[in-house]
């Protein structure tokens, strides 16, 4: 028979075990919400639902907006904001990952190209006067954009400038390639077209407008868009001749900001002008491949949603929900970023 004082000892032992593993438990509970809590910070819920997708009249111009169909999204968690340079940055710092437009172009890839053609690089936009806009693009020449060699998100106008002072703006000069890596290191991913208009209507059925049908309501701009003369000038009444800081205008029924104007946003997506006509009604995640390759750059494009402060109302006209458009593969510019999702509710 044990002795009394070896009996409390394994007890004691047992009890402390039994302790350590509780605290254990518990540990790794906290650890497991407060990784939830990370992820799903600075993002809103999304209820999901039916809505009309698209525009149901449409002009020659936007014909790819139509024909106006019913569409099912499940519900899914939002960034409130645009992808910002500051939360890039902790990307590039956590991974040392290296953006397309800081590396240089291959010359397996482009046969033809100059040396000096092959330099990494982004498209900038340059005001240009005496050009007719509707003679140029979508498939034919587009003046105002400026191949410019180290042009990246570090450097979003070219070797020159910097984003010292712009870590709330939203980062550009990335490729989709760029954003997919960067949402799937944030435990995310990129947002569906579907999922990015039900989104951006906050709730409202069948409005112009993200915010409703009015475009200035009591005279006040509402997005970061361009007035004025389409390429020469930018008049810049919304307060901004560029890019804006996020936030800067007020955000839309869910709680998102900038979802019209400022920057286009990627979405996940292979982007056809056409798809509508085929579009399944629940959870349509766009055509199975890429195709479309207006540019015959060999590279196809995806989705991108929500216009920029480069788009007018007198050419472009497309920060509005249903305005669709796409961007290729390999092309970074300083009108385009990203914003990602989460799929499940999770309680804050």
């Amino acid at each position: 028979m044990e002795k009394p004082e070896v009996i409390k000892r394994s007890q004691r032992r047992i009890i402390t075990i039994m302790g350590l593993f509780l605290a254990s438990l518990v540990g790794l509970w906290f650890w497991a919400y407060k990784t939830k809590q990370d992820v799903t910070r600075d993002m809103v819920w999304i209820p999901g639902g039916e809505f009309a997708m698209g525009e149901s009249s449409t002009d020659e111009g936007h014909s790819e907006e139509g024909p106006a169909h019913l569409v099912v999204v499940k519900g899914f968690w939002m960034d409130t904001t645009e992808v910002t340079n500051a939360q890039f940055s902790k990307f590039i710092e956590a991974t040392g990952y290296v953006t397309d437009a800081e590396k240089d172009f291959s010359p397996k890839d482009f046969p033809t190209a100059k040396p000096e053609d092959l330099k990494g690089g982004s498209l900038i936009f340059q005001l240009t006067p005496g050009v007719n806009p509707f003679q140029c693009g979508p498939e034919g020449p587009t003046p105002w954009w400026k191949f410019t060699a180290g042009a990246t998100w570090r450097h979003p106008q070219g070797p020159a400038s910097d984003i010292k002072d712009k870590m709330n703006y939203p980062v550009i000069c990335i490729t989709w390639k760029d954003a997919k890596a960067y949402a799937t290191w944030a435990g995310k991913r990129l947002p569906t077209e579907a999922e990015w208009e039900f989104a951006a209507r906050g709730g409202l059925q069948n409005k112009k407008f993200v915010w409703g049908d009015e475009e200035k309501p009591d005279g006040k701009f509402m997005a970061n868009y361009w007035q004025g003369g389409f390429p020469r000038k930018d008049d810049g009444e919304d307060g901004f001749t560029s890019v804006a800081p996020v936030k800067s205008f007020p955000p839309n029924g869910y709680g998102l900001y900038d979802m019209s104007g400022n920057v286009w946003e990627m979405c996940e997506d292979w982007y056809s002008p056409r798809f509508y006509d085929i579009s399944p009604k629940d959870n349509p995640l766009g055509p199975a491949v890429g195709t479309y390759d207006p540019n015959r750059t060999g590279f196809t494009e995806h989705v991108m949603r929500g216009g920029s402060w480069l788009c007018d109302q007198g050419y472009c006209f497309r920060y509005r929900p249903a305005a669709r458009s796409g961007i290729d593969s390999i092309s970074s510019t300083n009108h385009a970023g990203f914003r990602c999702v989460k799929d499940k509710a999770e309680s804050n």
